[in-house]
């Protein structure tokens, strides 16, 4: 599944947009989280921070052999042995692995695909009942240096809306407010 306007600029310019610890902080990654699945490694902005704080593995999965590559390029120099990075078209083939095995699955700026719901349903099958599926965007905000146009860039509430249609997600109020470009949303996975 290739997004929509989802190129990536220069690695360099990319990171710049993030606080990328703030971002963790505030959406509770820490080392009482074990497992955790990703969708969309990019260049490891995420995974690799990410891999420092949890207390076991991260999979991560995106479309693009040359970000995969660079990943784990970037893992080997950082010496993390907690990473696992492959090239794999999770919309059409799933997570791999058994079922509601994670604490949280991460889908960073990844909802405005063609099928945010179903996206988030298989975000919410790879974790356990009461683990998270946690989403940052891009703010719906056209000063925003990056990000999908405003047409297909999602607002909270639609995400919200969007999780809920799955039957298998409990939004965790608030919204959350990462600067400087984006926001944040946590959901539960629910029994059923």
């Amino acid at each position: 599944m290739k997004l929509r306007e989802s190129g990536m600029p220069e690695e360099e310019y990319w990171e710049s947009l993030f606080n990328v610890e703030l971002i963790l902080d505030r959406m509770g990654i820490d080392a009482t989280m074990r497992d955790v699945a990703e969708l969309g490694c990019g260049y490891g902005t995420f995974t690799l921070p990410v891999a420092r704080r949890i207390s076991g593995v991260i999979e991560t999965f995106d479309v693009e052999p040359t970000l995969v590559d660079r990943t784990l390029q970037r893992v080997q120099e950082a010496g993390l042995e907690n990473v696992r990075a492959e090239v794999r078209d999770v919309l059409a083939e799933g997570f791999p692995g058994e079922a509601q095995a994670k604490d949280a699955c991460l889908l960073f700026n990844i909802l405005h695909g063609e099928e945010p719901e179903r996206l988030l349903a298989h975000a919410a099958r790879v974790v356990h009942p009461d683990g998270y599926v946690l989403v940052i965007h891009w703010r719906y905000d056209p000063a925003t240096p990056r990000g999908p146009s405003m047409e297909i860039r999602p607002r909270p509430e639609q995400i919200i809306e969007w999780a809920q249609r799955t039957e298998m997600l409990r939004f965790v109020a608030p919204v959350l407010d990462l600067p400087p470009w984006h926001y944040g949303l946590r959901f539960v996975r629910t029994a059923g």
